[in-house]
């Protein structure tokens, strides 16, 4: 029988995975979130698939794991993997692309609504007991929908579901996906741009939705955020690493930028990490980025649906790989 491990126990039960396996497959599991490190060397000796969520599976873990055949992320992205030492030992690498689109999708838009809108500085403002507040605040965050360009950085599943809400919306919407074929943006009546500058320099609203690759880590750098339209708003729902956030602070302080949603940050938690200059303004409630930005703890995915959803698809994936060596998720070495 072949054996799996999942090392955070994440769930209360194993009854969803013992049904689909049924029989082929053992699954163990650890207990905690307390990294790879902490797990028995037991379980990991045995272990010939493996289940990665919030964990990091270094080249360094992977001398504890000598029958490991596969590796599913349980989730889109997977920067959390050294898949260049996992492909130096013939590991199989999954994710599970297909879950989790419409929520994100939905988040992101609403990110970049609560903004355009000006729904968090007047929400902001309200906290005030001043009669002064209640008023309409002249701002360039607060425009009309069907006047903004609205730019996606990165049109897969998610980048292309919030395409569609943002036309839905009013926007005109383009994109920069240097990897997908042509023909694309007729099928989505978008407009597709063929460089990054381009897109920017177009934009009023920016929507990133690219995997965190060496090529993207670092992309959205300053010159990039001063080729957006003043007054632009910038929502960052895709991984923290893309988006330089010292340039973003600079960029929002000297009013380049009229307001950014983030759900996703470099160093997560932040308190794991030095706290960047525009989170420590963000938690001060300096005056100047009052209802310019908006924060949430990497909560896009979430929805009870989401979760039921990453448990069955993880666990579909990981069957098909161990037992018939092929799955659509696989991801090749090259994409990096």
């Amino acid at each position: 029988m072949l054996t799996v491990l999942e090392p955070e126990g994440l769930y209360p039960d194993t009854a969803l995975e013992d049904a689909l396996f049924a029989g082929r497959i053992r699954l163990l599991r650890g207990g905690g979130e307390s990294g790879l490190a902490a797990l028995p060397d037991a379980l990991c000796a045995e272990a010939e698939g493996l289940f990665i969520f919030r964990n990091w599976l270094r080249a360094e873990d992977l001398p504890r794991f000598p029958k490991l055949r596969a590796v599913v992320r349980m989730g889109v992205g997977y920067d959390r993997l050294d898949r260049v030492a996992l492909a130096e030992r013939g590991v199989a690498v999954c994710n599970v692309p297909d879950y989790g689109t419409t929520e994100v999708a939905d988040h992101a838009v609403a990110l970049a609504l609560a903004l355009r809108r000006g729904i968090a500085l007047h929400h902001d403002l309200q906290r005030g007991d001043s009669p002064a507040a209640w008023t309409q605040v002249e701002t360039p965050l607060i425009q009309r929908l069907g006047e903004q360009n609205f730019g996606i950085l990165g049109l897969g599943r998610i980048g292309t579901a919030v395409a569609l809400r943002a036309r839905a919306f009013g926007f005109d919407v383009a994109f920069y996906d240097p990897h997908l074929p042509n023909g694309v943006d007729r099928a989505l009546g978008i407009t597709r741009c063929r460089s990054l500058e381009a897109l920017m320099e177009r934009t009023d609203t920016l929507s990133l939705h690219a995997p965190l690759t060496r090529a993207t880590t670092g992309l959205v750098d300053e010159a990039a955020l001063r080729r957006l339209r003043p007054g632009a708003v910038v929502v960052n729902t895709a991984r923290g690493p893309i988006l330089d956030l010292d340039a973003l602070e600079r960029c929002l302080r000297d009013g380049h930028l009229a307001g950014a949603g983030l759900d996703v940050l470099p160093i997560e938690p932040p308190a794991t990490g030095p706290i960047p200059p525009l989170l420590a303004a963000y938690r001060a409630r300096e005056s100047w980025l009052s209802g310019r930005l908006i924060v949430t703890p990497h909560s896009a995915f979430h929805t009870p649906a989401a979760y039921a959803d990453i448990r069955l698809k993880s666990a579909e994936t990981m069957h098909e790989i161990l037992t018939s060596g092929v799955s659509a998720n696989r991801i090749p070495l090259q994409a990096e």
